[in-house]
């Protein structure tokens, strides 16, 4: 099983970019979204007219317009979707589920997007509060022994290998120790293995996110916030990793790159 997750920076932006072709064009069985940014018609009118049409969708959009909105898209049968993480979270369209049917197993595929928070804010008590409810969901994948994989944008990166410039960014939200200390905590209490960072080896990077101003992507000053974190049993199965980047910046369709996982379910 071929898994893709990507934020998009919206699903329309994103197709006038070439990013859905760029999607299409990895071979994915399973392709998770982030920031989709559309409601649910809007979204289904996009992947009908490009090549995704009879894929099974599970969606989860924000009610706010133009905001966040999660999804998770595959050509093999669904058994159920779950779109809720906590009650506060509701309608933000930052978390949904599915358990995907491969080859008899079942693969629970999690799309989820932080925002970014903002040191010392309600905003950024707001983001620890989701990542608390976010391993509070993975501990009970853990407890059930499920194959389970938690993809994203969780806007933390994990260590310093996970962010070209860590020293100016120390103190600063998505570098923040108690960020990092939930994503320590998913891995030692719930055995939840970051699958790139496995394959791929020591840092620095490979990165994610570039800011689409200044000589960063040409620099390759990034930050690696776009995760596949799998549960010990699936984690056994993860083979190859690699992180989309593009070959030039003209060629970028999205400030961050794809991350593409193959598991051999």
């Amino acid at each position: 099983m071929l898994l893709v997750s990507a934020n998009v920076n919206g699903i329309r932006a994103a197709l006038r970019r070439g990013g859905l072709a760029r999607l299409a064009a990895t071979g994915a069985d399973a392709i998770a979204l982030q920031e989709v940014r559309a409601d649910d018609e809007q979204l289904r009118t996009v992947l009908a007219e490009n090549g995704f049409g009879d894929w099974a969708v599970a969606h989860s959009p924000a009610e706010a317009k133009g905001r966040a909105g999660v999804a998770v898209l595959t050509h093999h049968p669904v058994k159920d979707v779950r779109t809720g993480i906590a009650e506060e979270f509701e309608g933000q369209g930052r978390w949904v589920e599915a358990d995907v049917v491969v080859d008899g197993r079942v693969v629970t595929v999690a799309s989820a997007y932080v925002h970014t928070g903002q040191a010392g804010t309600a905003r950024q008590a707001e983001k620890e509060r989701f990542l608390t409810a976010v391993g509070d969901r993975v501990g009970e994948w853990a407890a059930d022994g499920r194959l389970g994989v938690l993809t994203g944008d969780l806007n933390v990166a994990h260590t310093a290998d996970d962010l070209k410039n860590w020293k100016g960014n120390r103190g600063k939200a998505g570098f923040l120790p108690e960020e990092q200390a939930h994503l320590d905590r998913w891995a030692t209490e719930h055995g939840l293995v970051d699958v790139t960072r496995r394959l791929h080896g020591p840092g620095p990077g490979p990165y994610t996110w570039w800011s689409w101003r200044g000589q960063a992507f040409d620099n390759d000053s990034g930050w690696r916030i776009d995760y596949q974190l799998a549960t010990a049993p699936l984690a056994a199965r993860a083979v190859e990793a690699s992180v989309g980047r593009a070959a030039s910046y003209a060629e970028r369709w999205s400030d961050h790159a794809p991350v593409l996982v193959e598991y051999a379910v």
